[in-house]
């Protein structure tokens, strides 16, 4: 890859920014350096008064932790301007401060529900155990900005059942709330503005990627794709906002690692881990 080719992790994280306003409060999981990097680009450059909360710290801060692996905990407690519990956090703190989100499914249908739990019908005998909800089940039953992203677009991500639910999208069950707004992964953006038969929301392509097709995206989703009439091609960051993701966010290209899987993934974080310690 030449050093001016842009990547669709930094694609990714360029669209992730541009859906945060400034003032907001943002929410950032377990294990989600994409999510981590595209709350500074968007701190560093349009929205200046961020607040951060995180499960990592389970407080909330003012001046963000910058992306790091091995010292990832150190980093957020020593910025936080208060720390609770993860239970606090979930039932009583984002209930009130209604952040922004970004959740990443194992599973995610045309609906914008999604699963975190396990692939296969038996929770007892699963395919695959998943790592686990977390506060999804609390948080996504009433919160409005529910934005969702896909590393790794496939058949097995974008399914046309659920195995488990653990996501609340725009289910006939729901009674508070609007379910997700947002979904971007390595191939587009998509909304929900698409209708099913009966007026329910549904996912929507909004914008390609550089060089992907609907042709492949279809081929990587397990339902049917319905495109906007005004499909565009997806703006692409700055030369300027890539040297910045680079080589101040995340010099060290963690953000990656949600992008990788296999061998791939385990050189990265072998990489990571030796820089971080200076080795």
């Amino acid at each position: 890859m030449a050093d001016n080719e842009i990547t669709p992790d930094e694609i990714m994280v360029f669209c992730i920014a541009n859906q945060v306003r400034d003032g907001e409060i943002v929410a950032q999981g377990l294990a989600t350096p994409l999510i981590a990097a595209a709350y500074l680009l968007a701190r560093y450059t349009h929205a200046p008064n961020l607040y951060f909360t995180s499960a990592i710290g389970q407080g909330v801060c003012r001046d963000p932790a910058p992306l790091g692996l091995t010292r990832v905990e150190e980093l957020w407690l020593d910025r936080s301007l208060n720390n609770v519990g993860f239970v606090r956090a979930a039932a009583d703190m984002l209930p009130r401060l209604r952040p922004l989100e970004f959740f990443r499914p194992a599973q995610v249908d045309s609906a914008g529900n999604f699963n975190n739990i396990a692939f296969g019908r038996s929770y007892h005998k699963p395919r695959l155990r998943l790592p686990g909800t977390g506060g999804i089940p609390d948080v996504t039953t009433f919160i409005d900005d529910i934005y969702l992203y896909v590393p790794r677009h496939s058949r097995l991500t974008f399914v046309e059942k659920l195995d488990f639910l653990s996501g609340l999208g725009h289910h006939p069950a729901r009674r508070w709330g609007s379910g997700p707004r947002y979904l971007v992964s390595d191939l587009g953006q998509f909304d929900f503005e698409a209708r099913d038969p009966d007026g329910n929301p549904r996912m929507r392509l909004s914008s390609l990627h550089p060089g992907v097709t609907i042709e492949k995206i279809q081929a990587h989703t397990g339902f049917p794709i319905v495109a906007a009439p005004d499909l565009q091609e997806t703006p692409v960051p700055s030369p300027e906002i890539v040297k910045l993701l680079r080589e101040q966010i995340d010099p060290l290209g963690i953000r990656k690692l949600e992008a990788l899987s296999g061998a791939a993934r385990r050189e990265l974080l072998r990489q990571i881990i030796a820089l971080e310690s200076g080795q």
